[in-house]
């Protein structure tokens, strides 16, 4: 998962749990102030009938010769009682929930109480408001404060969004310009991504100077391989004329003879271990041009003619398909020509007596796919991984003159041209090379 999706992921959770948390205490806050806005106004009614009596005299509420008076509203959501009192002592203001009979109803209301004195004469005041009423306060409180919460939530997940896209924008640059559009080993000159993080900026200077060592690392040993080549085709030259020379001598033990021909034949595969490394170290190099426009089923004819001889040795049956001729522009030939022929060598040299080779073409979205089919002994799983490494031999059961650089030169003209290979194998059953060319690569 990429960091984005996790703070996102992170910043949306952490919302949500406070959400829910939210949720949980919304109505024991919702209610506290709702109690709390009650229990206000009922004391602000209490001064006002206080401040009445005082003005107009308590004959307003108790007419004379009574000792109780009572007053509801039509919906008995309300009511005011006010009676005589014998307490001989003032009690304290008191406000809480209680049960009124009204009627035939039993109506639980929010009382306060209080006691005053008027006239020598001790007064008990109650003023209730139903309990019923605060749930239809409650109520809508809550809805509102759920469409804020949820409208708050959204807003800060999407400011969120934003400001992690924002702040996380350095680093994908970093990725995409310095590791992902590369071409490796080669990585260009250093552009400075700009940013105010100093962890990003040291970051970037970090990766620049890791490629710097790597591509450092990759030229001395391409110049080592390419030197080293070239030195070698030298001395290798001499000796393979000084051994001919020695054949033409007419003295020469038959003994000698046989020892002169295996040094002989050492030497050819030390030279021709030296031209494939001088030709990776050249295509690594991009010392070849890729100017060049031949057809595929023309290429695939001419890899044919040339190792047909050994498909008539083994006694394998090689199938071309080519269902849409293709042009390919803008190659190597000569380097494609050999891309096609070690994989077809390959095809041969680890396949079976009257063994099959398949080579079929095809266009899957606007891309060519050449795929080399064979009915060898595979690749063990263990080895698929590594099978384009240098001097890697990964199918030792055949004794083959083989060092392991076929299918390295398969790789390096691959990525010279910008190829993809996919290969499928299993033991005992065959391996599938899968050639998948650019549409770039492709003509009209």
């Amino acid at each position: 998962m990429k960091l984005n999706s996790k703070l996102t992921l992170f910043n949306a959770t952490s919302k949500l749990a406070i959400a829910v948390l939210f949720v949980l205490l919304v109505p024991y806050f919702i209610a506290t102030i709702s109690k709390n806005y009650v229990d206000s106004n009922l004391i602000k009614q209490k001064n006002k009938f206080l401040q009445i009596v005082d003005q107009q005299g308590i004959e307003e509420y108790i007419p004379p010769g009574e000792t109780y008076g009572s007053y509801y509203l039509p919906l008995k959501d309300e009511y005011l009682t006010i009676e005589k009192d014998s307490l001989s002592a003032l009690a304290v203001d008191t406000i809480k929930n209680e049960k009124r009979s009204v009627g035939r109803d039993t109506i639980e209301y929010r009382i306060l109480s209080h006691t005053f004195k008027l006239d020598n004469q001790n007064y008990l005041l109650e003023i209730g408001k139903s309990t019923a009423t605060l749930n239809d306060t409650s109520a809508p409180l809550q809805n509102i404060a759920f469409i804020v919460l949820i409208s708050m939530i959204l807003l800060t997940i999407l400011a969120d969004q934003l400001y992690t896209n924002h702040l996380l924008r350095p680093l994908d640059l970093i990725i995409k310009s310095k590791l992902l559009n590369q071409k490796f080993p080669n990585f260009g000159l250093y552009k400075e991504i700009k940013t105010s993080t100093t962890d990003f900026q040291y970051l970037d200077i970090s990766i620049h100077k890791m490629i710097e060592a790597i591509e450092a690392a990759f030229q001395k040993e391409r110049e080592f391989i390419s030197n080293a080549s070239h030195e070698l085709m030298t001395p290798i030259s001499i000796l393979q004329s000084k051994i001919e020379n020695m054949f033409e001598r007419e003295d020469i033990a038959e003994d000698l003879k046989l020892r002169l021909l295996e040094m002989q034949k050492m030497l050819n595969r030390l030279k021709s271990i030296t031209k494939t490394l001088l030709l990776i170290s050249q295509i690594e190099n991009e010392q070849f041009l890729k100017s060049d426009k031949t057809s595929i089923k023309q290429l695939l004819h001419e890899v044919y003619d040339e190792i047909s001889i050994r498909l008539t040795e083994k006694d394998i049956t090689c199938t071309i398909v080519v269902a849409e001729d293709k042009l390919l522009v803008n190659v190597n030939s000569f380097l494609v020509f050999n891309l096609f022929f070690n994989l077809i060598n390959n095809a041969i040299k680890y396949n079976r007596p009257n063994g099959e080779i398949m080579i079929i073409t095809a266009i899957e979205n606007g891309k060519l796919v050449v795929s080399i089919i064979d009915t060898g002994i595979g690749i063990s799983p263990q080895a698929l991984p590594f099978i384009f490494n240098r001097f890697k031999k990964f199918r030792q059961s055949l004794q083959q003159d083989s060092f392991g650089l076929g299918l390295p030169i398969v790789k390096s003209i691959a990525n010279f041209h910008g190829i993809e290979i996919v290969v499928n194998s299993e033991e005992n059953e065959g391996s599938t090379f899968k050639l998948i060319f650019p549409g770039e690569l492709l003509g009209t």
